[in-house]
């Protein structure tokens, strides 16, 4: 009989991340959201067996996360959460546990203190909730657009978290008499059910990612936590011939001549594909994008870019900031700034807050100085696992 079993709640879609891979698929660092999850707990000495609950469709997926890590074949859950949670259970029934801990696959940064302490709860309690105090001012709205109805008082108001640990004979009684109703997590079933839930002490850090803001958090954790930051540099020059506008992060910006090149001559997002290729150490766009090759003659340079983006993500890696400066007399870059950080934001797929682009100029020295061409350079950070 195991004393302490684990239930994976693996199920989600993660609409709200925007993605269309589910959140617990996800890469962080490289390792899968639900890998992670689940290492923390193989981890733990108190955990004896561990099940994962999945998604009708993700077995694949789930598959190849979970490689190599001697799981159970994971269990296909319901059409809600609680359907799920209580399949999950059932699958368990046959190891006869003591305890069972319930917890969201998407909450990757749980600790082994949040485990203890919910583990050690349930030598005295039936259900434990690990919970952290409400620090915000709470504010009931209603109508549309919303307006402020009252203020909540938030004593005694905590968030809820997981893993929630129970008595299992108890959890799944308590799961089948409540069979059908929509309830949000599985200390509402046992409140419910008429058990007396306990409050352990949770942690900020184990969050579930849910929204897009919510993965950008994860990424910068499992960053601070595994792997090195590079800094990679690029610069490049073109001179300027007949035309009407020149290119620059991708935005056409009127002028009385165009820069000469063999793609669409983008300057800019040429310095900026350097320097990612640089921090990877993957050589430099020419390698990738040879001028003698027809196919690149006049091709737009967000193809350079998104294919060194690319190659960053492609080795777990994620981009930390974009550092550029384009250099020259004319046109003036500080009316298109804003354009060209958002263009840079979107090939990218990072925050706008975290590209800077700036211009200057070499006060009429050099070949930009005398209004021959236009160049840029480029600093950027790249975290690697």
């Amino acid at each position: 009989m195991a004393r302490c079993a684990v239930l994976i709640l693996a199920g989600g879609s993660g609409s709200r991340v925007g993605s269309d891979i589910p959140k617990q698929y996800l890469n962080l660092g490289g390792v899968p959201v639900i890998r992670r999850t689940v290492e923390v707990f193989l981890s733990h000495p108190a955990i004896e067996l561990i099940q994962v609950v999945i998604g009708e469709e993700d077995s694949e997926r789930c598959g190849a996360a979970l490689a190599g890590l001697g799981l159970p074949a994971p269990v296909t859950g319901g059409a809600t959460r609680q359907n799920s949670g209580m399949r999950g259970l059932e699958a368990l029934e046959t190891a006869e546990p003591e305890y069972v801990l319930i917890h969201d696959a998407a909450r990757p940064f749980v600790d082994h203190g949040t485990i203890d302490r919910v583990v050690r709860a349930l030598e005295q309690a039936s259900a434990v909730l690990p919970a952290v105090p409400v620090a915000d001012t709470l504010k009931r709205g209603a109508g549309s657009p919303a307006i402020v109805t009252a203020t909540v008082d938030r004593q005694d108001m905590w968030r809820a978290q997981t893993p929630q640990g129970f008595r299992f004979t108890e959890i799944l009684s308590a799961h089948r008499a409540t069979t059908g109703l929509e309830l949000t997590d599985d200390t509402a079933v046992a409140e419910h059910a008429g058990m007396t839930v306990s409050l352990v002490p949770g942690a900020e850090d184990n969050f579930k990612i849910t929204t897009q803001e919510d993965l950008r958090r994860a990424e910068r954790m499992a960053a601070a936590m595994t792997g090195e930051t590079r800094i990679g540099t690029g610069f490049d020059v073109h001179a300027f011939g007949e035309g009407d506008k020149v290119i620059l992060c991708g935005v056409e910006i009127p002028h009385d001549q165009a820069l000469e090149g063999h793609s669409d001559a983008d300057v800019a997002l040429h310095a900026v594909t350097d320097a990612l290729l640089g921090a990877i150490a993957e050589g430099d766009i020419g390698s990738h994008f040879p001028p003698s090759d027809p196919q690149w003659r006049g091709a737009p340079s967000r193809l350079f870019l998104e294919h060194a983006a690319a190659l960053v993500t492609g080795r777990g890696g994620s981009i930390g900031n974009i550092d550029l400066t384009i250099i020259c007399e004319a046109p003036k870059v500080g009316p298109h700034r804003d354009a060209m950080r958002q263009s840079l934001s979107e090939i990218l797929k990072i925050e706008a807050g975290r590209v800077s682009v700036k211009a200057t100029t070499t006060e009429k020295l050099g070949f930009t100085g005398r209004g021959e061409g236009i160049a840029a350079q480029a600093a950027v950070t790249v975290r690697l696992p």
